[in-house]
Order: C-alpha cells, then structure tokens, then sequence
C-alpha cells in the first residue's frame, strides 16, 4: 500500500535511492516509472535474496509490488542525488517476515 500520489509528467526521471536493512546500506538509482518489484531484483542482485522474500518500506509503510516507485511517492524531487529517498527492507525468515529494522548511522567523533 503505497501512500497515493499523483503521476508525475516526467514519470522516467532519475530517482537515487538508499535501501536500508539493519546495519545494511544500498545505494542505487532506478527510474519513477520502475516497479516495487523491479527495486527488489535489483536488491536480489547484490545481496542474492529472492524478491519474493523481501518486504520494501517507505516511511514505515509497506510497499505494492505492482506499484512504480513514483506512485509510492518516490519522485526526483524527493529523491535526489545529494538526499537519496530511504527504502527500508524486511527478508522472509523461517516462515515469517521479520520486523523492519534499520540501525542508525554511527556519529562523527567530536572535534578536539
């Protein structure tokens, strides 16, 4: 269930995304118009986990596979180069999806 949007015009634009698991970071870009699914395969060629089961996440809401990356609200105004959009990922484990986790990134030492 994606939050409703309206299309864009330029539904073929650039989007820069940042998919997130626990302590894992990704970054990749795609196009508005690719599908939840599509984001998925590209998550299966890196980290070999089939998209059937991975769960994708926008601002705690789970994605439709069958919806475009611009539907779910990720557009190139909300997912720049310089502030990628975030993509939380769940996998399927022992017959259940786990729960959505993202670990914070740690914080710079402080300046002398």
């Amino acid at each position: 269930m994606c939050p409703s949007v309206e299309p864009e015009a330029a539904s073929g634009m650039d989007v820069f995304l940042m998919i997130r698991r626990h302590k894992t970071t990704i970054f990749t870009d795609a196009k508005e118009s690719s599908t939840v699914f599509e984001l998925k395969r590209i998550v299966e060629s890196i980290l070999k986990w089939p998209p059937d089961e991975q769960r994708s996440y926008k601002d705690d809401q789970l994605l439709d596979d069958g919806k475009t990356l611009g539907e779910c609200g990720i557009t190139s105004l909300t997912a720049e180069p310089q502030a990628p959009a975030t993509v939380g990922l769940a996998f399927r484990e022992d017959d259940a999806f786990e729960a959505l986790h993202i670990e914070p990134f740690s914080r710079p030492p402080r300046r002398p």
